[in-house]
C-alpha cells in the first residue's frame, strides 16, 4: 500500500427480498462514494436473511449470475473497489458455499473466498446452528491486489480461526475485510474481541461488517461493524445503525506498529511443530 485508502462499511438491516436488499445497498454505495469511499465493503448474506432453508433457492453462480452482475456494475459505475459481502454460491457440481468476492473499480472480478470454517452447534437447551447441513467448506487462503493494497477475505466464523488470518499476513495482507453476522450472544461477547485480536496479532487493518435483522423474529445479526486498526484501536462502530461510515487506512500507520511491534518479523516457525515432539521440557 503505497497511499491511504478511504474505506466504506456498509451496514443496513436485511430484508426477505433481493430486490430491496439490491436497491438498498445501491443507495448506500452511492452515497459512500460521494463520502470519498474508494472501496466499500457489505456484509455476509447481503441480499436475504440468513436462513439456510433460503440457500438453495437463492443460491447461484459466481461470477456469472446476477447479483455479481450487480456488484460488478456498482464498482464500474460508482468507480469503487468492492467487497460484495458474501452471497449464497452454487457451483457446477450443485455444491453450495457462503463466498465473499472482490471487484475492482472497473468492475473486474479479482477473487472468491469460500468460508473456510461452517458454524455447526448444537447446545441442549441452547442455540442449534448447523450451516454444514447446507453448505460445504472452502479450503483456500484469499489475498489479492486491489488499489495497491494486499486485501485478505474472510467471512464470518473464519475469524475464531487465527491460523487462517496468519497466513493471510505472511501472505502480504494489509487488510482482511470479514463480512459476518454474528449473532446476539457471541456478538457482543466475541464480535469486538476477535477483530482487534486478529488486528494486532497480525498488525494489520480488520474490516468486520454484518447485517441488522429486518424482524424481531429470524436470525438476529449484532451489527456493530468495525474497522480496528494494527494496535486494535477500534476506529469506526455503526452500533446497530443502518447507514455506512468512511475511514482512512493509512500505509504510514501500518510500516509504523509493524516496526514497534515486529512480531512478523520475529516468528520462530521451526518451533512451530509438535510432530515428534515427546511434550517433555
Amino acid at each position: 500500500m503505497e497511499r491511504p485508502i478511504r474505506l466504506a462499511l456498509i451496514q443496513y438491516r436485511i430484508r426477505s427480498e433481493w430486490r430491496e436488499n439490491i436497491d438498498v445497498v445501491q443507495d448506500l454505495l452511492h452515497r459512500a462514494k460521494e463520502a470519498g469511499a474508494e472501496l466499500a465493503v457489505l456484509p455476509e448474506m447481503f441480499t436475504l436473511p440468513y436462513d439456510m432453508d433460503l440457500v438453495p433457492a437463492r443460491a447461484e453462480s459466481i461470477p456469472d449470475g446476477p447479483t455479481c452482475a450487480k456488484l460488478s456494475g456498482w464498482a464500474a459505475s460508482f468507480g469503487l473497489a468492492l467487497v460484495g459481502g458474501s452471497i449464497p454460491e452454487k457451483d457446477e457440481q450443485g455444491r453450495f458455499y457462503n463466498t465473499a468476492t472482490l471487484w475492482d473499480q472497473a468492475g473486474n472480478f479479482l477473487a472468491r473466498h469460500r468460508k473456510v470454517h461452517l458454524f455447526d452447534v448444537n447446545l441442549p437447551g441452547g442455540v442449534t446452528f448447523q450451516e454444514s447441513a447446507v453448505l460445504s467448506p472452502g479450503d483456500q487462503i484469499t489475498v489479492k491486489e486491489v488499489l495497491g493494497l494486499r486485501l485478505g477475505l474472510a467471512v464470518c466464523y473464519d475469524v475464531r480461526f487465527p491460523e487462517l488470518f496468519r497466513l493471510m499476513a505472511l501472505a502480504g495482507a494489509e487488510l482482511v475485510a470479514l463480512p459476518g453476522a454474528f449473532n446476539q450472544v457471541s456478538g457482543p461477547a466475541h464480535w469486538e474481541m476477535l477483530l482487534r485480536n486478529r488486528a494486532v496479532e497480525n498488525t494489520f487493518y480488520v474490516a468486520g461488517v454484518s447485517g441488522l435483522p429486518m424482524a424481531p423474529t429470524g436470525y438476529q445479526a449484532w451489527g456493530h461493524s468495525m474497522l480496528v486498526d494494527p494496535f486494535a484501536e477500534v476506529m469506526v462502530n455503526l452500533g446497530r445503525a443502518e447507514g455506512f461510515a468512511v475511514a482512512e487506512i493509512q500505509p504510514d500507520r501500518l510500516a509504523d506498529i509493524r516496526a514497534r511491534l515486529p512480531v512478523l518479523a520475529q516468528r520462530r516457525p521451526e518451533v512451530y511443530d509438535l510432530r515428534g515432539r515427546d511434550g517433555k521440557n
